[in-house]
């Protein structure tokens, strides 16, 4: 069975029960994430608006509960006094929804008069909502406590029934509104991958919800014409419900975590790629790179880079600048791509620099002032280190590169 508000209650099957939990975990999760941000930056409306859609639909999730539902009625000592909270809660979720899109499309620097104009109709219309629902329902006769079927309950009671009609008009407004904004928006040019997908979820929960409103509103008006719809409300609405706000909370998340672990990974596998460049500069310098086990992937890059642009500095008098060009000419040869072909030249240029300082070590002393250019080998070290992985490659190019001087010398 289901709630007065359209959710599932403790007595449902086993799928259900978990399916009423889901949302709630998934919208702690999401407020979670955002919370450090929103507090750090608490002037940014956009942020704000977010932080109120996460805290507000949590709390309708909270609240709408059977069991707190029949703890509010009790404590205040009015029954059914829990409808009018949720209804209002639902109400400010949905005017939260509004001022995020209007934050989020306009962006912070946007003080416009009709940006202002917009976020001042929406909190006046739905704050007269909240108003009028609590009016209507002191004006209305509903003694006998409903846990499970309220809205079908009193679907025919004066004043309650305009309540219903109202809260539930009130939500497919917003809903409406809101998913039509994010499809258009998403078919606009230049949005990030991961926020492309998170405005997907949210536009496909948004979307959802209007399952939500069309269930209560067919099972509302069958009970004004004297039939009996309920199972729209008791079964199909929740279902809707708890799968829409588990996609809106999933879009919440998906930009953050994505751009998160997008970068975690970056930076991972660039630590990854240095290794063969760090391993032969280990036996320029005869040291290893700083590590402290709790360090950060970052700071490990930034020390793996240090050591290897350092080390390259000590061989900068050792590179042959001929050669190099020489070794570009090859792999062009070889029909290697521009970028391709200046990595192995510049791994060739490197090995044999290496080469030359263990026959002349005593020529070794830091890079001369009138050395060659070490721009590219200094800005380029992940290419030249992924290079340095295929020594087929590198062994072809030198090859080439070597056999007219090698001839000339003979």
């Amino acid at each position: 069975m289901t709630n007065a508000f359209g959710l599932p209650g403790p007595d449902l099957s086993r799928g259900l029960y978990i399916s009423f939990w889901l949302p709630t975990v998934v919208l702690t999760v999401a407020l979670a994430i955002k919370l450090p941000s929103i507090i750090k930056m608490w002037r940014d409306p956009l942020l704000r608006a977010v932080g109120g859609l996460l805290l507000f639909a949590c709390a309708v999730f909270v609240f709408a509960a059977p069991k707190t539902i029949s703890w509010t009625n009790r404590v205040t000592g009015v029954p059914n006094i829990s409808a009018p909270w949720v209804y209002s809660l639902l109400t400010a979720l949905c005017a939260s929804w509004l001022l995020l899109i209007i934050a989020w499309r306009n962006g912070i620097a946007d003080r416009s008069a009709a940006t202002r104009r917009a976020t001042r109709w929406v909190v006046s219309v739905y704050a007269g909502v909240v108003v009028a629902l609590w009016v209507l329902f002191a004006l209305a006769d509903v003694p006998v406590e409903r846990l499970q079927d309220l809205d079908t309950y009193y679907a025919n009671t004066p004043f309650m029934r305009e309540e219903i009609l109202l809260y539930l008009i009130a939500h497919t407004v917003a809903c409406t509104i809101t998913a039509r904004l994010i499809w258009n928006w998403i078919r606009t040019d230049g949005l990030d991958a991961w926020l492309r997908w998170g405005l997907r979820f949210l536009g496909v929960g948004y979307a959802t919800n209007l399952f939500f409103d069309a269930s209560k509103l067919t099972a509302v008006v069958a009970r004004w014409t004297g039939h009996d719809l309920d199972w729209l409300s008791t079964y199909l609405a929740p279902s809707a419900a708890c799968v829409s706000a588990t996609l809106v909370a999933v879009g919440f998340i998906i930009p953050h975590a994505g751009q998160y672990l997008a970068e975690r990974w970056h930076v991972r596998v660039s630590h990854w790629q240095l290794r063969p460049l760090y391993v032969l500069m280990r036996t320029v310098t005869g040291n290893r790179e700083p590590f402290t086990p709790r360090a950060t992937g970052e700071l490990r890059l930034i020390r793996r880079e240090t050591f290897i642009r350092d080390a390259l500095l000590q061989l900068s008098r050792h590179l042959d600048e001929g050669l190099r060009t020489r070794s570009y000419e090859a792999a062009r040869a070889l029909g290697a791509e521009p970028g391709r072909a200046e990595a192995l030249a510049a791994a060739v240029t490197i090995l044999d620099a290496v080469e030359t300082r263990k026959r002349s070590p005593e020529t070794d002393g830091g890079a001369a002032s009138s050395g060659p250019d070490t721009t590219y080998l200094l800005q380029k070290i992940q290419a030249v280190s992924r290079a340095l992985r295929h020594p087929d490659d590198i062994e072809a190019v030198r090859a080439r590169a070597t056999a007219p001087a090698e001839s000339a010398r003979a």
